[in-house]
């Protein structure tokens, strides 16, 4: 039985995996206008008939959307994806009103529209 001192000395386990989500981000730069759209929202957890609802797209369009953007960023599946799209938010949205950029220091933002 492992006691609590030892189970505080253990690494992080996502130390461990020497996976970073956030390495992926630069990949994000070779999608296009609109298939940044698609991670911006799978980013918060939302299905495919939601995602072609909030974009006026067909079902399958948003599986190819997302298979392409697997594709492009180096991920092996849509949960992958979403977590990268989760993490670098401010790397795919160029909103400025955009809660998750309030507060963020100046010059940080690295939207397309700042790049």
């Amino acid at each position: 039985m492992t006691t609590r001192s030892e189970a505080l000395e253990t690494p992080c386990p996502y130390l461990g995996t020497g996976h970073d989500p956030r390495s992926a981000a630069w990949r994000l730069e070779s999608l296009t206008d609109r298939e940044k759209e698609v991670p911006l929202l799978l980013g918060t957890g939302l299905g495919n008939r939601q995602l072609a609802r909030e974009l006026g797209i067909a079902d399958r369009t948003v599986k190819a959307h997302i298979a392409n953007i697997v594709g492009k960023i180096g991920q092996e599946a849509r949960t992958q994806a979403a977590i990268v799209s989760a993490l670098t938010h401010d790397v795919l949205c160029d909103d400025p009103s955009c809660s998750r950029h309030q507060g963020a220091a100046a010059g940080r933002h690295r939207g397309p529209a700042a790049a």
